[in-house]
Parts: C-alpha cells; structure tokens; sequence
C-alpha cells in the first residue's frame, strides 16, 4: 500500500532538515515508537505499538537511514518489524522530501508498506491510511512544538539541534480510532447533502 501525506512546519528548511534526519530526536513524536538502539552503522532498533480498536499489535524492529540527500533535502528510511506473538510483520520504505517558502518548509512523505497479520484487514476500504493521516497530523504537531522549543535550534552547550523534543501526548488508539470513524461518517454525510 502507498500514502502520500504532507504537512508544513514554520521553520526554515535546515532546522527542519536537521530535526527529521535524527531519528533519536523525532522518535517520540511518532505515536507508540521507541528507540532502543542506535547502531554506528545507521541501524536503529526499537518498539512500535499500534493500536486500532479492539486490535493491537507490537513490533519489535529495526530502521536503516538508507539515503540522506543533504542538496535535495530528500531522506530515505527503510524499516522491518516483526510482532513480538509472531502474528504478522510491517515493512515500510519511507521517502521524505522538504522545500522553503517564505521561511515554512513543506513536506512530503511518501510511505510504501506492506503488513501482514492481525492489522492487516484494517487496510481494506481505506482505515489505515485515515489512520495514517491522524497520526501524520500529530506527528507535524509534535515536531512543531519540538522546533519551537529551541529558537536558535542550539542548546546551552551550543550543540545544533540537540534540544530534546517536548514529550507528546500519548495517541490512545481507541481515540485515534473512534475519531477518524467520526471523521469518516462527516464527510459520508457531506457528500449525502451536496447530492441532495
């Protein structure tokens, strides 16, 4: 399955840039992910949890920072789970790409994946990615906050970028669930209304 999502942050391109492309630091703004390890390869491991409903699923995996195109501002991430019960996997190529106007950077993300087991009924008619886009829009939020909090994108020490992002708050995957239904059944009756 592919998803095309962008979001815009108010921030010039480097700071942006500099934010995405460490993992350690944009890690807790992805809903249900943990960093465990970083490699000196460009290999990180760690946990996602996903839930949607009555369905959960938890993944213990790894994520390869496969491109990193500073000139293009274009990163690509590749990354493989499989469920700590054993009842499926999720692999997912993820392709970034920023570019500045009037000091917003606009992104675009484009996520091939592929899942398999208890999530996987939740991609027929459409729910994972409504799902997707719910948790993109958090995402956007979270890394927001995350650059604001650091205006000169530096540290006391000076450092770059190595402000830690505020902690969001937690996704409950019933809410998430219950709030893309909502947003379903609005735009089932819009479309009722403008027929009518």
């Amino acid at each position: 399955m592919k998803l095309e999502q962008s979001f815009e942050v108010k921030a010039p391109i480097d700071r942006v840039w500099k934010a995405l492309i460490d993992i350690e630091h944009v890690a807790p703004c992805v809903p249900g992910a943990e960093v465990t390890e970083a490699g000196d390869d460009g290999v990180y491991r760690g946990n996602f949890t996903v839930k949607i409903g009555p369905t959960s699923a938890a993944y213990r995996g790894e994520l390869n920072m496969e491109e990193v195109d500073e000139a293009n501002h274009r990163a690509t991430m590749r990354a493989n789970g499989q469920d700590k019960r054993g009842q499926g996997s999720a692999k997912a190529t993820i392709v970034s790409v920023l570019r500045e106007d009037s000091g917003v950077t606009h992104v675009d993300v484009e996520t091939d994946f592929t899942i398999t087991g208890r999530l996987a009924r939740f991609g027929r008619g459409g729910m994972i990615e409504d799902v997707s886009n719910r948790l993109m829009r958090d995402f956007a939020e979270c890394l927001q906050r995350s650059i604001e909090a650091s205006p000169a994108g530096e540290d006391e020490s000076g450092d770059a970028g190595a402000a830690q992002p505020p902690a969001p708050n937690p996704v409950k995957g019933l809410s998430v669930f219950f709030s893309v239904l909502w947003e379903r059944i609005l735009r089932f009756f819009r479309r009722l209304f403008r027929r009518g």
